[in-house]
């Protein structure tokens, strides 16, 4: 199984990094997923039906086989942060970043005081089973270790982020954006009209300035489909989400016309 750093070097290095995302509450789903041969695996905590009782075990499942469990976010706080973390996420994306005090926040909330980044995070330490209820206390949070080591993405999903690409991509511990094309495209009054040259120009812009700041440029291609993701490869984005397991079902359960 890859580790969370080297899912970080792996984008840092211009790869691409192919995953999933998981909306349905089911631990034999997520196993199902994980031995398709994805490298990380986003929980959906957003739009999905998630408690925190049930994380561990989809967790459990995703790792079983040698994925590593992200966890999207409902909401940029020290409390969704700590959820998911102390469940054992090994990367986070947060949803509907607009500013850099917003994405200072969430990254403060996510990483231990301490490491690269000493006096700015703000993230609980006490045993849980990331680090394996204390028995990988030291190593969990040491310098180089996996509490520090977390996957963070930033989601940009409206037209205000757009306007702060430069101080959000700033930030030295992000490892890579997300565009977020429904909500990007909603907050243009443009919803699902993903051919409009206006939402393709501020596309092209986001990924100009990524580009820029060297960080990961992510896209979630929701209805399955190779030559999208091959494209989406061969333009330089390197955190790739590819489909999910609700779109699955659906894409394959689909009665044939007889």
């Amino acid at each position: 199984m890859p580790t969370n750093r080297d899912i970080r070097m792996k984008i840092r290095e211009g790869k691409a990094s192919v995953g999933t995302w998981l909306q349905l509450p089911c631990p034999e789903i997520a196993e199902i997923i994980a031995r398709m041969g994805y490298e990380w695996a986003a929980v959906d905590l957003e739009h999905g039906a998630f408690t925190r009782a049930c994380l561990p075990d989809m967790f459990r499942a995703l790792e079983l086989w040698g994925t590593l469990p992200f966890a999207r976010l409902a909401e940029a706080s020290l409390t969704q942060s700590k959820y998911a973390l102390e469940s054992g996420a090994a990367g986070l994306i947060f949803p509907m970043i607009e500013s850099r005090e917003q994405l200072d926040r969430a990254i403060e909330c996510s990483i231990y005081p301490g490491g690269e980044f000493f006096g700015t995070g703000r993230r609980g330490v006490g045993f849980c089973r990331a680090n394996s209820y204390g028995q990988d206390f030291d190593s969990h949070l040491s310098n180089k270790g996996p509490g520090q080591e977390i996957v963070l993405v930033a989601q940009i999903e409206h037209i205000n982020a757009v306007q702060r690409l430069d101080e959000i991509f700033a930030h030295p511990r992000l490892d890579a954006c997300m565009v977020g094309p429904y909500d990007l495209s909603a907050s243009m009054g443009l919803t699902g009209r993903f051919d409009e040259p206006a939402f393709l120009d501020v596309v092209a812009r986001i990924e100009r300035k990524a580009e820029e700041y060297r960080i990961g440029k992510g896209y979630h291609v929701v209805w399955p489909d190779e030559a999208a993701l091959r494209d989406k490869i061969r333009s330089g984005y390197t955190f790739l989400a590819y489909g999910m397991d609700s779109v699955f079902l659906r894409k394959g359960g689909k009665v044939p016309e007889l």
